[in-house]
């Protein structure tokens, strides 16, 4: 009888985390990684990344947050409307010098895993920078 009761108790608990929508099934994003290519240290950098409410009722942001201190998403603090789409401002600071590749993650209330969007790019020194501009500028365009 204990075998029983513990099936049917594991098979509800299936059922309940089923039943739970995905990140995917409520919300699109029309670009999911952005590459900001060459940028100079000590100078941030901001891309909104677009989110679209696919379900047909309102979504909440409940939180978002990147995998490093040095990328800062803005907090979506209206609900989004089906249909409707808001932009999710996230910044870089560019302090370090490095390539990197950050996860910017959004949560949405009744959805247990967060949607990631990535950022990337390379910090250059300024003289550097400088050096990457002119050769850039120099190069004969096709």
């Amino acid at each position: 009888m204990k075998k029983i009761i513990l099936l049917a108790t594991a098979f509800v608990f299936t059922l309940a985390a089923m039943a739970q929508p995905k990140a995917d099934d409520i919300a699109k994003f029309t670009v999911e990684k952005h590459d900001f290519g060459k940028i100079k240290q000590g100078v941030p950098v901001s891309y909104f990344f677009e989110i679209k409410n696919i379900s047909n009722k309102p979504i909440v942001v409940e939180n978002s947050y990147a995998s490093c201190g040095c990328t800062t998403p803005e907090k979506i603090v209206d609900p989004i409307m089906p249909g409707a789409t808001v932009k999710l401002k996230v910044d870089y600071n560019a302090a370090a010098l490095a390539t990197f590749h950050k996860d910017v993650f959004v949560k949405f209330a009744g959805v247990d895993q967060p949607k990631s969007v990535q950022i990337s790019g390379e910090v250059l020194t300024p003289e550097a920078y400088e050096a990457y501009l002119k050769e850039k500028a120099n190069k004969p365009k096709n």
